[in-house]
């Protein structure tokens, strides 16, 4: 029976404060840290396989490891808390509820890697998360988790919190630097990569918020305790973000390698309504659908990538069998137009034309030769841009032609919908 790790206090009444964190362990794992050297604190982290939950999946360890151990150099730790992914909402829950175990995770992060300064960047529409977030920092520098000489230690850390303004492109690491630079959020061309050239060009090492928030357990349980859960190339627990057309959608924190079956009939009470299950986006609105016949594949790095499909932030958009898929990649493809920050040609004209030729079928406009056309555009955009923005915005369209070809064809045959465009209820808002 697996045992909730992440979330295990945020059901406990007054989970946000410090001192409902202290009397159920918190801050433990941050004494007995520094009690240890920062090498010896990365090769547990490299040897637990944590990898990056914000989306790419890069192994925490071994960006760790790419800074500089040079003392002289200023270091800084920024927190990715700028959950702009359609679909995701795991981030944000973390923070309202449990923001002193990312905290704890943060000062760990930092002594490792010879950080003296953390900035927490937050989207700017989480109104509660940022005054958490405010707060539980200024209770950890009044106890002495955050300040001069923690613990007695010798080892300082000052962080803060900056607002962001809403812009999806700010997810994207040297996006979001950029940002807390007081610049438009625009990505950076890499290499050099951040731990090179970070933010205020000091070498920088960026995660996302329940990355840092399994620091702590690792720390405290061992790597081999992490490694232990999971699959072979993903381990330990995660949080998968469950909506759509389910009867209890909401946050489910499970091993990787739980099955898609299992996530929504198990645990998010099965299809609504008693419909059929027609679809998934296994990891956010930027990731391939997957088809009902997808439903034992496990929600794993290595098992997703397998299948034409890719992990993310494990969020989990379930359609059901009323749901019109051309509708779902016109309204997610200008969704990507309208977040595009407009510097790559690829990304700024070529969402613009493929949500204009979605647009045109849907309403009954399409000819045969715009389903070549949306293929060919997507092949002209995806990899060719500074960030991955590109490769996200044509997974829609193009997963859902590839795996939903059907459904085009009756569009461009009949001029209208085959599950009826006017009586079905759409998850996906404009």
């Amino acid at each position: 029976m697996f045992e909730p790790v992440l979330t295990r206090n945020i059901h406990r009444p007054n989970s946000e404060k410090i001192y409902t964190y202290l009397a159920n362990g918190g801050y433990e794992a941050v004494r007995l840290a520094l009690t240890k050297s920062p090498d010896e604190l990365i090769d547990i982290v490299k040897r637990s396989g944590l990898r990056g939950r914000g989306g790419a999946g890069f192994p925490a360890g071994v960006k760790w490891g790419f800074m500089p151990k040079d003392p002289n150099v200023p270091k800084i730790v920024a927190v990715n808390t700028d959950e702009g992914e359609p679909g995701t909402f795991k981030d944000r829950e973390i923070v309202e509820r449990d923001p002193h175990q990312v905290i704890e995770g943060v000062i760990i992060a930092s002594y490792a890697v010879g950080a003296h300064r953390a900035y927490v960047y937050i989207r700017g529409e989480f109104f509660l998360g940022v005054k958490r977030w405010i707060k539980a920092i200024a209770d950890a520098y009044e106890h002495g988790f955050l300040g001069k000489n923690i613990l007695g230690s010798g080892f300082d850390l000052d962080m803060s919190v900056h607002r962001g303004a809403g812009a999806y492109i700010c997810g994207e690491e040297t996006a979001m630097l950029e940002s807390l630079e007081g610049k438009p959020g625009n990505p950076r061309l890499k290499p050099p990569y951040p731990a090179q050239v970070g933010l205020f060009g000091y070498p920088t090492l960026v995660h996302n918020i329940e990355t840092l928030a399994c620091i702590p357990h690792i720390i405290l349980r061992g790597a081999e305790w992490f490694a232990s859960i999971g699959t072979a190339e993903s381990k330990g627990p995660k949080i998968f973000s469950v909506s759509g057309h389910v009867n209890r959608p909401g946050n489910y924190e499970l091993p990787l390698g739980t099955t898609i079956g299992e996530i929504i009939y198990e645990h998010a009470g099965g299809i609504r309504n008693g419909k059929k299950l027609k679809a998934v986006i296994p990891g956010g609105a930027s990731t391939p659908v997957l088809t009902a016949e997808h439903v034992n594949v496990p929600m794993a790095f290595e098992t997703l990538a397998a299948v034409g499909s890719q992990l993310g932030t494990g969020a989990m958009i379930v359609m059901d069998e009323t749901t019109c898929m051309v509708e779902v990649a016109r309204r997610l493809t200008k969704f990507f137009a309208h977040e595009s920050c407009g510097r790559c040609v690829p990304c700024r004209l070529g969402s613009r034309r493929l949500y204009e030729i979605l647009e045109r079928i849907e309403r009954g406009k399409g000819k045969p030769a715009d389903l070549d056309l949306a293929l060919e555009l997507a092949r002209e955009i995806d990899g060719l841009t500074f960030c991955p923005m590109g490769s996200a915005l044509v997974n829609p369209a193009r997963s859902t032609i590839e795996r939903f070809r059907e459904e085009y064809d009756y569009h461009l045959t009949n001029k209208k919908c085959l599950v009826g465009n006017s009586t079905h209820e759409p998850i996906l808002r404009e």
